[in-house]
Order: C-alpha cells, then sequence, then structure tokens
C-alpha cells in the first residue's frame, strides 16, 4: 500500500490539489513534503500532533521531510480560525517559543544522525532578508486580490475586520513554500483544513512562477474539534 492509499483508508485526506496528479508524482520516485507550525505559544497542541504523525507517516514511507518553524510568520499572526486580530507577540517571546518548538519537534523526528534526515527550518531566517520593494515586485505581483478575498482564512474575517498585516499572512505563507520548492525540491505541503486557502496559495505562486501545472501540491486533514464543533 503507498502512503496517499493509506492515508485515504484512514480517512486523513480531508482536501487535495489533485490526487491523480500527486498519484502520479509519487510513482517517479520520493518526494520532499513540508509541514510548517507558527510559535504562537510554548507549546505544540493536540492539534499539531495529528499533522505531525501523518508527515511521520511520509518519513516512514521513505520520502523527505522539511518541518518549518514559522519564527516570521509568528510575529504577523495567521488570520485563519478567528474571529478577532491576534495580539503581537514580542520578538523575544516569539524566539523563545520556536526553541521549544524546535526541542519538541526533535522529540518526533531525528534532525541530526540520519544520511537523509528530516530538516528543520524557520522561515525568518530567509523572510527577514527580503527588501519590502523587490518583494512586492516578484511575489506580491503574483498575488491577486480578488482570489485572496475569496480564500476562507480571509473571508470569514471581513465582517469583524483584518489588518493588512494578517492579510499579508497568505503572501508570506505562499512564499514560504516557493523557497522551500527551490531551495529543497519541496513539492508538497500538509497542513490541517483551515490551513487551505494558505496551502493553495503557496501551490498557485510555484506554478505560475514555473509554469508547470503540476509543479506543486497540496493536502489537507480533517481538523480535531470538540464536542461543539470547534477547533
Amino acid at each position: 500500500m503507498n502512503i496517499l492509499d493509506e492515508l485515504k483508508l484512514r480517512g486523513i485526506i480531508y482536501q487535495s490539489t489533485c490526487l491523480e496528479n500527486l498519484t502520479n508524482r509519487l510513482k517517479s520516485g520520493p518526494i520532499t513534503a513540508y509541514l510548517g507550525c507558527d510559535p504562537t505559544a510554548a507549546s505544540l497542541h493536540i492539534g499539531n500532533l495529528f499533522p505531525i504523525i501523518t508527515l511521520k507517516r511520509f518519513e516512514k514511507a521513505g520520502h523527505r521531510i522539511i518541518l518549518l518553524i514559522g519564527g516570521a510568520t509568528g510575529l504577523i499572526g495567521d488570520p485563519g480560525g478567528r474571529s478577532s486580530e491576534r495580539k503581537l507577540n514580542p520578538r523575544e517571546q516569539v524566539a523563545e517559543w520556536t526553541a521549544k518548538l524546535n526541542k519538541q519537534l526533535g522529540q518526533f523526528f531525528d534532525f541530526e544522525t540520519k544520511e537523509k534526515s528530516p530538516k528543520l527550518v524557520n522561515n525568518y531566517d530567509w523572510l527577514q532578508e527580503q527588501n519590502i520593494i523587490s518583494f512586492l515586485r516578484d511575489v506580491g505581483k503574483n498575488f491577486s486580490v480578488n482570489n485572496m478575498l475569496s480564500k476562507e482564512t480571509v473571508s470569514s474575517r471581513l465582517t469583524q475586520g483584518i489588518s493588512y498585516a494578517e492579510f499579508s499572512y497568505m503572501v508570506l505563507q505562499g512564499y514560504d513554500f516557493l523557497h522551500l520548492y527551490q531551495e529543497y525540491g519541496c513539492e508538497l505541503q500538509v497542513g490541517g483544513s483551515d490551513q487551505w486557502g494558505n496551502l493553495t496559495a503557496g501551490t498557485e505562486l510555484i506554478r505560475k512562477i514555473t509554469g508547470k501545472a503540476d509543479a506543486a501540491h497540496a493536502i489537507t486533514l480533517p481538523l480535531l474539534t470538540k464536542k461543539d464543533g470547534t477547533k
């Protein structure tokens, strides 16, 4: 049984860009997949565990893994799943939480000793170097505001209001996927179903930059919810 058949059997795949294209891609050899986690608290939580275990399944199936800590995006805040603006945490606090999340992820993945170890990266390392004019010209021009407004992470906040900072989160996460694609050949992003808009922003950006319709893929997992259906 291949990894996609296993995930489908377990009912783990909630959304996907195109399972047929991804299935065909996996027939040609291992793929590099990544999962991103923002340091918004001193610890990962139960909702993070589901995608972490899914990425572990990819690793055990022989695929390459990247874990991304959002040291930069954690300073901005993801509007998804929120009814109001996130509080902006101090840089020192985010850096401290980043270190703690790094340590926790090290309990699931060996980043040090294997010949083809999973990679642990921090998007602050490349986003802090971005020139805003160059970023808007090279990256921002590929995003349609109309399209962004249709994404659930943004549309659900329009009534209450959303700042430009949180509105730009999608662009930053999309650029993360592009960076990992260019730097490590990463072709797949995994996340919770509430991240669908952000994940597809990345796949669409990569396709526009490369001109290849099947260059990148995304799958989401069902959210773990409470009795009342909330995350």
